[in-house]
């Protein structure tokens, strides 16, 4: 692995392609650098020019006065191959290359890019891009980058007043992005300690300088914008890494629609990957994701503010001196998922004391200005958070005058010192800049969006509980007993496993390991088999050839009666050969008809990008016209497999709705998990398996696989997406 600091922290910069006209990017490069109190030294290298921008230039690396550590390339594409390779003789180990024209830009751009990563790993060295518009080390005042927000007159690089203890960096495959963050956070002085745009990611990766700043630090909150995720092991593996080290990863995946990701293809060469796929892997590490940069900056300053005290559950505290800003400020945390309940008696009764008759203290705790002007913010904060029904609290204020809040200094530094529960402070006015500076100090997030500060304390309730599961990580999972004979098999099979012959394999797991029903291969061998079943049957032709067995009208439901049986057995098949003439038919299933219950569809499909993900959703028109599904990477567990049932919007109708019986919940998480480490345990022989339907009896009764199928990975997944039925 190439050594990043010497990317980051360099003592000495050569900008290739430097230009005395600040009205082309080779001039505004090195003009930004220049104009931050940058340290190290900064050589100018130009084939044209003897000097540029008052400093001596240079006609090559070669000819460079000392070995530097870092080379910015900004030259016409195709030279930077051969630029390049001049850096990694003359001993430089770290290159930022900001021309574009690459992989982004056809054949003859991938042939260069290739050139670009064989060179670098040649010479061992960090090299940033192509196609992208640099970094910026806050600390090092190093803005090696062409970026507006970086210019001297767009404002300071570091806050006046940072907010909590920690630094927050941002990381993003787009150059404009990443450094939009950056200019959007100036307001709310956020402590940022490097901003990075990784373009097309010829060399390194987000994941790399994720783990570079883990292993550094000085990064608490990491921001990052992906287009796509080029290696999806390496990313797990750093989210992981992140999620243990209590580092939270707050990111935006864009390319979430169709015009959105042909518009990613065209910019990064890279296939976005399916959406549902990546949000599945980012709940599985605890990725928070961000719709906006006001949102994602507002989970930051959460995080930043809070350290440790993360909320121990979903009940929030307001209190207010604006009836209608607490109104507003409860609907918001309603519609994020949080509680708001009624105080406890012993808590009110302290709170009582100090309102005015017209106020009230059941929650949200209405203090009118009156109460406010009297006790002062911080204590009425003081008083809810000693509540044991919140496990946080929101002081909704008004911050565009300072002089208030300038005055309970003192007890707010207090109260954070002491609170063991994170408080938030919303603003219903814009804040002034001597606010947001007090409330720094005092270490409190101000939030200006009652959305935005909702959410922030929901996510980080979610994200203490999913590192509070790390023991439990489902990834040491081994594997199940008789699984590599499950495997021999599974290797020895035809590429699309019919029921009959996918039954056997799965139920080594557990899985559909009665009610298989019996092969019939005559009209009174199912007669024989529905008489032994003593209720009705369902008869249903068995070919790895006919994955569609209902669109082929090769399934006959709930028939009874041996003559009904045989007869159902000839219209099936019949129905069979007219469909597929040339089809290897292995008989008919006949099978017992399960008991009434909620249907579920459960399937593994092979992602692109991240591999096996097992796919659960309510079964009928929820899933088809609603796209009621939740996925996860495999294998997980049960706590996993349970909140994933959670996710589907009509989970409530598991759970007894209108007078119903409560589904076996329980039971269908264990299937889940029994399917998820059947996927994992052979993973490289699955491309697809589909459990359709699943009917989920009554509490205590369990589940009843209908129907199965797997195609194997050799096999043309995408023909049979969907096909069990």
């Amino acid at each position: 692995m190439p050594d990043i600091g010497k990317l980051l922290w360099p003592k000495s910069v050569a900008v290739v392609g430097a230009s005395s006209d600040t009205h082309i990017l080779r001039g505004r490069v090195f003009e930004v650098i220049r104009g931050h109190p940058f340290a190290g030294e900064i050589f100018p290298v130009s084939r044209s020019a003897s000097e540029v921008q008052g400093l001596k230039a240079y006609p090559s690396v070669d000819a460079l006065p000392q070995p530097v550590d870092l080379a910015v390339l900004i030259v016409p594409a195709e030279f930077v191959p051969a630029e390049l390779e001049r850096c990694g003789r003359a001993g430089i180990k770290a290159a930022v290359i900001l021309s574009s024209g690459f992989a982004e830009a056809g054949e003859a751009g991938t042939r260069m890019q290739r050139e670009i990563t064989a060179t670098a790993r040649r010479y061992d060295m960090a090299v940033e891009g192509p196609n992208t518009e640099g970094f910026a080390n806050i600390a090092a005042a190093l803005c090696a980058n062409f970026s507006p927000a970086m210019d001297k007159s767009a404002g300071p690089l570091a806050a006046k007043r940072g907010l909590g203890r920690g630094q927050v960096s941002i990381i993003s495959q787009s150059g404009g992005l990443g450094f939009a963050f950056f200019d959007r956070a100036r307001p709310r002085q956020l402590p940022f300690r490097y901003i990075v745009t990784t373009g097309n990611e010829a060399v390194l990766e987000i994941s790399d300088f994720v783990d570079y700043m883990l292993d550094e630090g000085g990064t608490d909150v990491f921001l990052l914008l992906i287009e796509a995720v080029k290696t999806p092991e390496k990313f797990r593996r750093v989210a992981e890494k992140a999620l243990k080290a209590g580092k939270p990863l707050i990111v935006r995946k864009i390319g979430q629609t169709e015009p959105g990701r042909r518009a990613v293809a065209s910019h990064t060469a890279v296939l976005a990957g399916s959406q549902a796929a990546y949000r599945a892997v980012f709940e599985r590490y605890g990725l928070i994701e961000g719709r906006d940069f006001d949102e994602m900056l507002d989970i930051a300053s959460g995080f930043l503010a809070c350290g440790d005290r993360m909320p121990l559950g979903n009940r929030v505290g307001i209190c207010t001196s604006s009836g209608g800003a607490g109104v507003w400020m409860a609907d918001s945390c309603a519609a994020a998922g949080l509680e708001v309940p009624v105080l406890d008696d012993e808590t009110r009764a302290t709170i009582d004391v100090h309102l005015p008759a017209y106020a009230t203290s059941q929650n949200p705790v209405d203090s009118t200005a009156q109460g406010v002007q009297k006790l002062g913010y911080a204590q009425f904060a003081r008083l809810v958070a000693r509540s044991p029904s919140v496990d946080g609290v929101i002081v909704v204020i008004t911050a565009r005058r300072s002089a208030f809040l300038e005055a309970d200094l003192p007890k707010l530094k207090e109260l954070a010192r002491e609170s063991s529960k994170p408080v938030f402070m919303w603003s219903y006015t814009l804040p002034a800049e001597r606010t947001v500076e007090i409330l720094n100090e005092a270490g409190y997030p101000l939030f200006t969006d009652a959305q935005g500060c909702a959410r922030t304390l929901r996510v980080m309730a979610e994200y203490r509980v999913l590192r509070e599961r790390l023991p439990r990580s489902p990834e040491t999972a081994s594997r199940a007993a008789g699984g590599a004979k499950v495997g021999a098999m599974l290797a020895q099979s035809s590429p699309v496993l019919c029921e009959y012959r996918a039954r056997p394999l799965l139920a080594a797991y557990g899985i559909s390991a009665h009610n298989a029903g019996a092969l019939a291969h005559s009209g009174e061998e199912a007669a024989a088999a529905a008489q032994a079943a003593d209720r009705p049957v369902a008869l249903k032709v068995q070919s790895g050839d006919i994955p569609h067995k209902t669109e082929a009208g090769a399934v006959a439901l709930n028939v009874s009666g041996a003559d009904a049986v045989s007869a159902a057995f000839d219209r099936v098949l019949a129905s069979a050969k007219r469909h597929a003439p040339a089809a290897r038919i292995d008989g008919v299933l006949v099978q017992p008809m399960a008991a009434p219950g909620h249907e579920i569809i459960l399937g593994v499909n092979r992602d692109p990008t991240w591999g096996l993900m097992l796919m659960v959703g309510l079964g009928g028109v929820l899933v088809e016209a609603l796209g009621d599904v939740a996925l996860a990477p495999v294998p997980f567990d049960h706590a996993a497999a349970r909140a994933m049932i959670g996710r589907l919007k009509g989970s409530q109708l598991l759970g007894g709705y209108r007078g119903s019986a409560p589904a076996d919940t329980e039971a269908l998480a264990d299937l889940m998990v029994a399917l998820s480490q059947f996927a994992a345990d052979n993973a490289d022989d699955i491309a697809e398996i589909d459990l359709n339907p699943v009917i989920v009896h009554a509490r205590g009764e369990g589940v009843s696989v209908v129907d199965a199928l797997i195609v194997k990975r050799e096999s043309e997944p995408a023909q049979h997406r969907g096909a069990a039925e």
